[in-house]
């Protein structure tokens, strides 16, 4: 079963699995002090404003494994180091039985885990881990010649949100895939290349630099974000920068494609991004022994959707395709579709009817899945050569996704990523009433867009902490109908400081215990949140 969601036949020839794969799991990181003191040996500044926009603050996760193990094990007889992961505290190895077992001699292992998982019954096993102001609404009002394009983006009414100016400027989004040649020459991706939009990549499956080459399949994903060619096809973020990473080996399926995907996302943690796609998904591999079933699916269980959990909690929206398996005899999602936070998509035709090929849910632990439908029948995008063609599958319907939600985020940057997440969810038409073929239904990207902006001509005049800057005490203001919430400060590191309780009664308080400097702060309550800065001195 191909994890690329699109229809079309492979012939593979046959495979001596004379080798394992397995992760080995480390017992702890050295020298973390180093990094917290110095976090930009670690994370970009990029990253580090999207942690302090969030109030997310470093942790463990974030510190590199310590590469002496690596090397340690790099030079373990009959071992290859396949890839790594910091956020797992892990590394992805290749070898025999005997040669991967021999690692529990090192005192720095604490677990091994067999991606054949009936090695594990007698082994040592790994654990299963579980893991604003907003911008004022333009008065420019801009219309895009669609062509054919149209109905995918005017679906999710996001040609109102690209009317309005918001056509995810501002935003990075990193696509994992499986090649992306023709986009450093093709004319829909002309535009990209010219405002400098294509921002890096990375082919992790081949160790290169060279990341417009492999499969045109990451070429078809990325021009239905970022494609443009006038009355023909606009993506849904045209403005959006853009990472391209290959994780997807096209030509097999093996497990060391989901350690791949997440060595991947950290690097685009690092980097700053703000959401990533993925138009794959792993269930069964050319080791049978090494596939997936459907208990598998809780979101805790699987490597790649451990780790896509981990993104989120970095402040990332992952974006996924559900998978095209809908009328086989699994029709259930894969992973990483099953974790928790990631919003996984299904697909719809022009119609708004479900695609009999999408992937069902729940999750085996029951939760709702898909999250939200796009279009992923007869999706419109460009080839290699700058052909534009249509092509059915989630693979689609996700990236159409992915570049909205870039366009909402945009509109409200202060937002963080559980709160545009739930916002998308709130405005989709089965919000009510969802179920396991379609979610929560499709969403109305103008419907989040407004009830945001309600809500901000409520509050835009209250909720202001002053006087700025201050030496010592502060007030906030609210309005007479305002009962109770707090106020929380947080250094530019993303560490709590100061956390008080407002209200009618009580709603100026001392900064006296802060050192002089910048803090950031947020205000909640329980029907909005809005942050800020101020100085204190």
């Amino acid at each position: 079963m191909k994890k690329v969601f699109l229809f079309f036949y492979l012939f593979l020839t046959t495979i001596a699995f004379s080798q394992e794969d397995a992760w080995v799991y480390f017992t702890a990181k050295n020298n973390s002090q180093l990094y917290f003191d110095s976090p930009l040996e670690m994370l970009s500044q990029t990253a580090l404003d999207r942690r302090i926009n969030q109030n997310i603050v470093l942790d463990l996760k974030d510190i590199p494994i310590d590469k002496s193990y690596i090397s340690q094990i790099k030079l373990a007889s009959g071992i290859t180091v396949m890839a790594k992961s910091k956020w797992l505290n892990a590394i992805h190895v290749r070898g025999t039985q005997t040669a991967i077992n021999s690692l529990k001699t090192f005192a720095f292992v604490d677990k091994l885990d067999f991606a054949n998982k009936v090695l594990n019954q007698t082994g040592k096993t790994a654990k299963s881990f579980k893991i604003n102001e907003q911008s004022k609404t333009k008065k420019i009002k801009i219309d895009y010649a669609y062509g054919s394009s149209a109905n995918q983006i005017h679906m999710l009414n996001g040609d109102i949100l690209h009317q309005q100016n918001y056509t995810g400027s501002g935003k990075i989004i990193a696509i994992m895939d499986a090649g992306f040649p023709g986009v450093n020459t093709a004319q829909p991706f002309q535009r990209l290349r010219d405002n400098n939009q294509i921002l890096g990549g990375y082919d992790y499956v081949s160790r290169s630099a060279n990341f417009y080459s492999g499969s045109s399949h990451g070429t078809f994903v990325l021009s239905s974000m970022g494609g443009y060619k006038q009355n023909a096809l606009v993506g849904t973020a045209p403005d959006a920068s853009y990472y391209l990473f290959i994780t997807e080996n096209d030509a097999s399926e093996n497990p060391v494609e989901e350690s791949l995907w997440v060595e991947a996302a950290e690097k685009a943690d690092s980097l700053g991004v703000d959401i990533i796609n993925s138009s794959l998904g792993y269930f069964e591999y050319d080791n049978t022994a090494y596939s997936h079933s459907y208990t598998d699916m809780n979101g805790t269980t699987n490597f790649i959707s451990r780790g896509a959990e981990i993104a989120f909690s970095r402040g990332i929206i992952v974006v996924t395709s559900a998978g095209n398996e809908g009328t086989t005899s699994e029709p259930h999602i894969g992973a990483p579709a099953d974790a928790v936070s990631v919003l996984t998509i299904g697909a719809v035709n022009s119609i708004k009817a479900r695609a009999s090929f999408s992937s069902i849910g729940p999750s085996y632990d029951n939760r709702i899945k898909p999250d939200v439908m796009a279009q992923g029948v007869s999706a419109v995008l460009s080839d290699q050569f700058g052909n534009i063609i249509t092509a059915n599958g989630t693979s689609f319907s996700s990236p159409i996704m992915a570049g909205m939600v870039a366009c909402l985020w945009q509109a409200f940057p202060n937002k963080t990523n559980k709160e545009i997440r739930q916002l998308i969810i709130e405005s989709a038409d089965r919000f009510a009433v969802p179920n396991a073929q379609y979610g929560y239904g499709i969403p109305d990207f103008s419907l989040a867009l407004s009830k945001v902006l309600f809500v901000d001509d409520f509050t835009k005049n209250y909720f202001v902490a002053y006087p700025n800057p201050t030496t010592d005490l502060i007030s906030v203001s609210f309005p007479e109908s305002f009962n109770k919430g707090t106020v929380v400060f947080y250094t530019v590191l993303g560490k709590k400081v100061l956390e008080r309780t407002i209200s009618n009664q009580s709603n100026t308080f001392s900064l006296k215990s802060l050192s002089n400097g910048i803090y950031f702060y947020k205000i909640e309550a329980d029907a909005f949140s809005k942050s800020g800065k101020i100085i204190k001195q």
